[in-house]
């Protein structure tokens, strides 16, 4: 399987890898920044018509993603690479099933083999970090998001993974939507003067406000916005924003966001919990490569 990125909102499979030029320059650049001037090891033992074949295997339960980042990496060291993934993007795997089975130049193999499984640990284990949050609701109907806390350059793929793990996306950047936050307010004068000039700035865009305090939620309802972050509030306190809004826009959960509270935060009623935690704490996930013939 072979899987096109179209544009960071979508990603379709295709039988040819189109990478984005970001992505493209990225996977460049992290090739470049571990082999410079030569991998003296794998070069001084390697022969270089030497051809091998290995495999991926799963060290630990969890989602998977990225393989087909796995696959631009080493084809941009031979390209006649040849990649055969044994499970799918998204799919729960156990220790020890076989993820991807491949044929390359040997050297390709070892010299690409950390830049490769670093992407897909990374984008695997924020897969599983979401698939994990999502399980640990109880029922209730609130969404999971992700934030702008991802590794710079590389949120496309951050913000992939954590859709392939069952949660969704928050804004892409800040071209997309109006998020105004406490700074905001405070050089705009207030929640009703930050919102105006936002309205009259970007007409046809979703806004979002961040409010601290049933007051702030107040003004923000006054003032017409789309949806309403209730960032660090107590439980009950949220509770009683919910009630006060009223449908009337959208409601998120920030700040603080563990596992251990999304049940709690859920039961308030919030239409979406947002977790920094998601793409900016994130344990890599335990992948191991090893070469059989």
């Amino acid at each position: 399987m072979r899987t096109q990125i179209e544009n960071i909102g979508t990603i379709n499979t295709s039988t040819q890898i189109q990478l984005p030029d970001e992505t493209e320059k990225l996977i460049e650049h992290s090739l470049k920044e571990d082999i410079q001037s030569g991998d003296l090891t794998t070069n001084a033992i390697v022969p270089q018509s030497a051809k091998s074949s290995g495999r991926w295997i799963a060290k630990q339960q969890g989602i998977v993603a990225g393989l087909f980042i796995g696959e631009a990496v080493f084809e941009m060291l031979d390209e006649n690479v040849s990649w055969n993934p044994q499970v799918q993007e998204g799919e729960l795997v156990e220790p020890g099933d076989v993820l991807v089975n491949f044929t390359a130049e040997s050297r390709a193999l070892l010299t690409g083999e950390r830049t490769a499984l670093n992407f897909v640990q990374r984008m695997s284990g924020i897969a599983t970090a979401a698939h994990q949050y999502i399980g640990t609701l109880n029922g209730y109907s609130t969404k999971i998001l992700d934030t702008r806390k991802t590794v710079p350059g590389m949120r496309v793929l951050d913000k992939y993974a954590v859709r392939t793990g069952g949660a969704e996306n928050h804004r892409a950047g800040l071209f997309d939507m109006v998020l105004i936050k406490e700074n905001h307010i405070a050089i705009a004068g207030g929640i009703e003067e930050a919102v105006q000039r936002a309205k009259k700035h970007a007409p046809d865009t979703k806004i979002e406000v961040e409010t601290t305090s049933l007051g702030d939620v107040e003004q923000a309802l006054d003032a017409g916005v789309d949806m309403i972050m209730l960032d660090n509030m107590s439980t009950e306190e949220m509770k009683e924003a919910v009630r006060l809004i009223d449908n009337r826009a959208c409601t998120e959960a920030s700040g603080n966001i563990t596992p251990e509270r999304l049940n709690e935060i859920a039961s308030t009623g919030v239409d979406y919990i947002s977790a920094g935690a998601l793409t900016h704490s994130v344990n890599a996930f335990d992948i191991s490569q090893l070469i059989i013939d």
